[in-house]
């Protein structure tokens, strides 16, 4: 099981451009399709969307690969 994180939590992960930070908007805790492929999530594993601080990307992860931003 993976950290739990909230709406609104400001988060950092490693991406292909490299760390990038954004804050949590949703949190999926069933299956979601997204762009094309179905991410699994559960209560005890969601997946999170975040908004990026510097664009207007949204990405999808699971919490064990984000770091909460203080």
């Amino acid at each position: 099981m993976s950290e739990q994180f909230a709406v609104d939590d400001h988060v950092r992960w490693n991406s292909e451009a490299g760390h990038v930070q954004g804050v949590i908007t949703r949190k999926h805790t069933h299956d979601v399709d997204w762009k094309g492929y179905t991410h699994h999530a559960s209560e005890n594993d969601p997946q999170y969307e975040i908004k990026s601080d510097k664009t207007d990307h949204v990405a999808l992860h699971k919490g064990r690969a984000l770091t909460k931003v203080a």
